[in-house]
């Protein structure tokens, strides 16, 4: 065996063999990145089973005495019983979700497939709106729903959705339904459907992927949305999970962290189920829509 040959050997053995621990690696290496991103979460997981003089006193999480009691305590701390809480922002996500899908899908076909003036205008313009943000029109919202004393109702949390204030998803669904052949719209025209008929029984069954990505997407928006709940509503009464969970915090007196961490915690389970049994859809949804 020349010289040679065992050079080459020896390297496509450590070709090989390099091949074989750069998964591994790339594992490891992600394995290390999630438990970093999910750190804080898992802390504050582990602090909702503390007592409230050792959360900040321990950076870790191990846990040495378990307070089960934090779960009881915040579900009862506020004016209101959680259930409550959580019942508001279920009657406000549910209302969000049918305006955006009835809304921003009878919006989508219309840029997507009929012709009218000023198309191109307005769609642009749609566009833009999806770059303001809400703190430029959130004055001018609060003054038109005031005189329409709407204030500490959840109309204006849910009414918007109906006239397709959501751009991005207008946009997301348009997208998709231009990748959806004409050739259908053709042949459900000549066995008689009109534009209403093709949109309902050919084009919407076809955008299940785009209707449950905006499902998810506006399910965990509005779930978490803070800002505008914070300013529409007043009573305690009205309050969803973000603005009862700013309740916990006390500037003039002490704060109960362990309630709060707990409360938080249940806060997370509709959206971490909701990510968890939707990301099959939403990963087809957005690869199948030109988002890449």
């Amino acid at each position: 065996m020349t010289t040679e040959t065992i050079r080459v050997a020896n390297r496509r053995t450590a070709t090989i063999s390099w091949a074989r621990i750069r998964p591994a690696l790339t594992h490891v290496a992600l394995a290390a990145a999630a438990l970093v991103m999910l750190y804080p979460v898992i802390w504050m997981v582990v602090s909702s089973l503390r007592p409230g003089n050792e959360i900040f006193r321990e950076p870790g999480i191990l846990v040495r005495d378990l307070e089960i009691s934090n779960y009881r305590v915040g579900w009862n701390a506020l004016t209101e019983p959680f259930t409550r809480y959580l019942l508001n922002s279920a009657a406000v996500v549910l209302g969000a979700i049918v305006g955006n899908l009835v809304s921003c899908s009878m919006a989508a076909y219309a840029f997507a497939r009929l012709e009218f003036t000023g198309k191109k205008f307005w769609f642009a313009i749609m566009l833009v709106t999806i770059m303001l943000p809400i703190h430029v029109v959130i004055v001018p919202q609060y003054i038109l729903f005031s005189q329409a004393g709407w204030i500490n109702t959840f109309l204006p949390l849910i009414v918007p959705k109906l006239l397709a204030t959501d751009a991005f998803f207008v946009f997301l669904m348009v997208q998709f339904i231009r990748g959806i052949p004409r050739e259908l719209d053709e042949a459900a025209r000549i066995d008689g459907c009109g534009r209403a008929g093709i949109f309902l029984r050919v084009i919407l069954p076809l955008m299940v992927p785009a209707l449950a990505t905006t499902t998810i997407f506006t399910f965990i928006w509005t779930w978490n949305d803070f800002f505008s709940q914070l300013i529409y509503l007043t009573d305690p009464k009205m309050y969803t999970v973000p603005v009862a969970l700013r309740s916990f915090v006390d500037v003039t007196a002490s704060t109960s962290w362990g309630s709060l961490f707990a409360m938080s915690v249940v806060s997370l389970v509709p959206v971490f189920l909701a990510f968890l049994f939707g990301q099959r859809f939403l990963i087809k949804g957005i690869a199948t829509t030109g988002i890449k």
